[in-house]
C-alpha cells in the first residue's frame, strides 16, 4: 500500500514539473565564467584611443572629453562576439556619446576624425538612450519604447547600462527598464572591439564611466 502511494505521488510531482517547464519562458543559455572588469580604475590598460580627443583614468573613472569638436573613441584591445557587457555612465554635460561592440576602426577623416563600423548603445541625455544604431550601414535599427525614453536621469547623474548580444539577437537595459529586443537580420557585424565615444561637434562635453564590466556566453 505505502509503495502505491509512493509511486503515485511520484508522478504527480513529475507531471507538475513537466508542466511547469512547458509553461515557462526560456531566457537562452545560461551565462558562462564570472564578470571580468574591463577596466582596472587606475590606468587604460588595455585600451585603445583613437583620435584627438581626451580620454584618462580619473578617480576610478575613465573621463572622456571633447577637446576638439571631432569624433573620439577609446577600444579595448581584445575583441568580443557573444557577451553581456555593464557599465555606469555619467554626462556630466549635454551631449552624446555611446557604447560601442563589434566594432573596429577603418581609417581617419581630417575633419571628423576616425571612423568606425560596428554597433552602438547610445548615450544622449536627450533621446534614445539604449537604442541601437548600425555604424557604417543602416543607422538606427531598433529605438526606445516610449517608456525607455524616459529611463535616462538627468544630466549629472549616473546611469547603468547593460547590454547582451548572444549571436544576432541584443537586448539593452537602462537603469533597469529593458529599452530594446532586436533581433540584428542580416547579421553585418558579428564581433569585434567594445568601444566608447565622442561624437563630432560636442566640444566642451564630458562623460564618465566607470564599473564597465563583460562576462562571455557560449
Amino acid at each position: 500500500m505505502k509503495r502505491s502511494i509512493a509511486i503515485a505521488l511520484a508522478g504527480v510531482i513529475v507531471c507538475a514539473l513537466a508542466a511547469s517547464w512547458s509553461t515557462s519562458s526560456y531566457a537562452g543559455p545560461p551565462r558562462t565564467g564570472k564578470w571580468v572588469p574591463l577596466f582596472n580604475g587606475k590606468n587604460l590598460d588595455g585600451w585603445q584611443a583613437y583620435g584627438t580627443e581626451k580620454w584618462v583614468a580619473d578617480h576610478g573613472t575613465i573621463l572622456g572629453e571633447s577637446t576638439s569638436g571631432k569624433y573620439g573613441y577609446l577600444l579595448t584591445k581584445k575583441e568580443y562576439k557573444n557577451f553581456d557587457i555593464r557599465l555606469k555612465f555619467n554626462c556630466t554635460s549635454e551631449g552624446n556619446s555611446g557604447l560601442f561592440f563589434h566594432s573596429r576602426i577603418t581609417g581617419e577623416n581630417p575633419k571628423w576624425g576616425p571612423d568606425i563600423v560596428g554597433l552602438q548603445a547610445e548615450i544622449d541625455p536627450a533621446r534614445h538612450t539604449g537604442g541601437i544604431y548600425e555604424s557604417g550601414g543602416r543607422g538606427w535599427v531598433a529605438l526606445p519604447t516610449e517608456a525607455g525614453e524616459k529611463a535616462i536621469k538627468p544630466v549629472g547623474e549616473w546611469n547603468s547600462m547593460e547590454v547582451r548580444v548572444e549571436g544576432n539577437h541584443i537586448v539593452t537595459h537602462l537603469n533597469g527598464v529593458q529599452i530594446v529586443d532586436y533581433t540584428y537580420t542580416p547579421a553585418k557585424y558579428t564581433d569585434g572591439h567594445i568601444g566608447l565615444q565622442i561624437h563630432t561637434g560636442e566640444h566642451g562635453f564630458r562623460i564618465r564611466f566607470k564599473d564597465i564590466e563583460i562576462q562571455t556566453l557560449p
